[in-house]
């Protein structure tokens, strides 16, 4: 090979290493930016439940501490603990047997004055005969009276035998209503005064169970103003459903049964009682649980939550396709109904909020909207073809 020739080769070689080098990076440039395409839904005012939700705790219905009202030994336990028991059935037996010797002895005693009424009624009625012949006035007005005082023994006898057989009757302590009783803290042989400060046995009814709920009196007051200027259509009966603390909703709908009228001084919330059937007993006396009511309607947009944006002040904020152009939002809202937020201001009717494609959006930037539509499980979804059309 000649010295033109290594030349020649020389040259060709790095022509082939620059073409190398070169066409990589043509390939890497950028190709030319256009509008970002991105999914949109119009959105339109409609009526929307208001809903707050509250916490809330169960307190029994009913609950009775078991007491006796007589003196004596305990002879038997006549329930099971934990099993439902009916108003009326007993539940402890006192020793009967010094109530039964009063009943008697009341008894007797009131068949005694029983006896005594004919013999003075008898005795009248001989001196009101004889009067002014046999008899004297005085003797008259004796006969009266004793008459009197045997018809009044009577009734004191009849008295006396009713509370002898009310306190037999009250040896058998029974269950004031229906409910679940707890153990017994007492046992065969113990012995129990009227009075006493400790309860054998407590009754607890836990179906229908009461739920108090507290709601903030200033955001009542709030909710009140709008209700007055017309803008919240409140419901004509308070309805309230509950989710339990494992996150389960429960199945049964609550009515109010009593409204507060105080506001409490520690916490600065107004009180108010649901009731709630509760025939499996999930919910217990003491449980936490989350109440949502349904205050009324009002007017309003409801915006997927996926497509908006807490900003670190609070506010949140969506973007909307105006122009081709994107255009950032600050809503108000006021509250959740299912996936999405209820907004009163920020937007107006027929505006093309952005659902999909948000990420790196700048105000003005230039955007393809494409109508999109969002199941019923908060997914987006491409509208079918005759339908885009």
């Amino acid at each position: 090979m000649t010295y033109r020739s290594f030349l020649r080769f020389a040259r060709l070689g790095i022509a082939l290493a620059v073409l190398s080098v070169a066409g990589p990076a043509v390939a890497q440039q950028p190709p030319a930016t256009g509008p970002k395409q991105v999914g949109v839904v119009a959105v339109k005012a409609e009526s929307v439940p208001l809903v707050s939700t509250l916490p809330g705790r169960a307190v029994a219905r009913d609950a009775v501490d078991i007491r006796p009202r007589v003196d004596g030994f305990v002879t038997e336990v006549l329930y099971k603990p934990g099993q439902p028991i009916k108003a009326g059935a007993p539940m402890f037996q006192i020793d009967p047997t010094t109530y039964e010797a009063a009943v008697e002895e009341a008894r007797a005693n009131l068949a005694s004055a029983n006896a005594a009424v004919p013999q003075a009624e008898a005795a009248y009625e001989r001196s009101r005969k004889l009067q002014g012949s046999g008899s004297t006035q005085a003797a008259l007005e004796q006969a009266q009276a004793t008459m009197e005082q045997a018809r009044a023994a009577v009734t004191a006898a009849e008295a006396a035998l009713k509370l002898a057989e009310t306190r037999l009757s009250w040896t058998t302590i029974a269950s004031p209503l229906d409910g679940l009783p707890s153990v017994a803290v007492v046992s065969p042989g113990d012995l129990v005064t009227s009075g006493q400060s400790d309860a054998l046995a407590t009754v607890t009814q836990l179906d229908p169970i009461d739920v108090d709920m507290y709601e903030p009196s200033a955001r009542l007051q709030r909710i009140r103003d709008r209700i007055e200027s017309g803008r919240i259509e409140m419901s004509q009966a308070l309805k309230a459903q509950l989710t339990l603390e494992n996150g389960v909703t429960y199945a049964a709908t609550g009515e109010m049964v009593a409204p507060g009228y105080t506001v409490s001084t520690s916490t600065g919330a107004i009180d108010f009682r649901f009731r709630f059937d509760n025939p499996e007993r999930r919910i217990l006396p003491g449980m936490f649980v989350r109440g949502t009511i349904e205050i009324g309607r009002i007017q309003a947009f409801l915006v997927p939550q996926m497509a908006t944006t807490r900003n670190r002040d609070g506010t949140l904020s969506a973007w909307v396709a105006a122009d081709g152009k994107a255009a950032k939002r600050v809503l108000t809202e006021e509250g959740v109904h299912q996936n999405s937020w209820i907004v009163t201001a920020g937007l107006k009717d027929g505006d093309a909020l952005i659902v999909n494609g948000a990420t790196g959006l700048a105000e003005g930037a230039e955007v393809a909207p494409v109508t999109v539509e969002i199941d019923e499980n908060g997914v987006v979804r491409d509208l079918p073809a005759t339908q885009a059309e």
